[in-house]
């Protein structure tokens, strides 16, 4: 599939299959996580490893590598559940490209200290444009994390500004999903006031939020 094609570098690739046993027959896990691996994962395969003797980009006392896992599905719903347990046996961070049949998606988690632990998702059969040019390998992650987020929010620069930028936006939209939701549920007209006064407020604020990036 043209679209999961990442041109790196012949030494970067791997190519190998990964043991779906190795993740859940070493854990004590749930009998419903382990079913949900089996369920919904076909299998995966370890595409590329992103180090300094593959890739030539040096390494970090935070990022020493970088891996991309391929994880077919058995339908077309990524295993969240599932991602969050080989992210806990895999201690670098790990590029998904996931496939269903045709279908196509990517995948990523953040890991870090201070900004927490958080997953970005691109749209199934969505391309994603990745830039593998880095000063180091630190670099190189933080801009595969951008690679999922859009353009007026890349524009704050730093890594830092940019992620709690995107998760306050993230946060804001979900209370309004929300807030729209329990509107229409509502019965009690007072309260309905009440609902649409706080989803005005939650507008405005995500809009000033959005208007700061422009």
């Amino acid at each position: 599939m043209d679209e999961l094609e990442l041109n790196l570098p012949i030494n970067a690739l791997v190519n190998k299959p990964v043991h779906k046993k190795k993740f859940y027959e070493k854990a004590a896990i749930s009998k419903k996580l382990k079913d949900e691996f089996v369920e919904k994962v076909q299998k995966i395969t370890w595409r590329y490893k992103l180090a300094e003797d593959t890739i030539g980009i040096e390494k970090t006392d935070s990022v020493i590598e970088i891996q991309v896992f391929q994880v077919e599905l058995k339908e077309q719903v990524i295993p969240k559940n599932v991602l969050k347990l080989i992210d806990k046996f895999i201690p670098y961070p790990i590029l998904y490209q996931f496939i269903y049949k045709d279908n196509f998606a990517y995948g990523i988690n953040l890991k870090n200290s201070s900004l927490g632990h958080d997953y970005y998702f691109s749209d199934w059969n969505s391309p994603v444009s990745f830039d593998f040019n880095a000063i180091n390998l630190e670099k190189l992650y933080q801009k595969l994390i951008q690679a999922f987020i859009s353009d007026e929010i890349k524009q704050q620069g730093d890594f830092e500004v940019v992620i709690t930028t995107d998760k306050q936006i993230k946060q804001l939209e979900h209370e309004i999903q929300a807030l729209d939701s329990r509107i229409k549920r509502e019965k009690q007209f007072n309260r309905k006031v009440e609902l649409n006064k706080t989803l005005l407020k939650t507008k405005d604020q995500l809009q000033t939020i959005k208007g700061s990036q422009l």
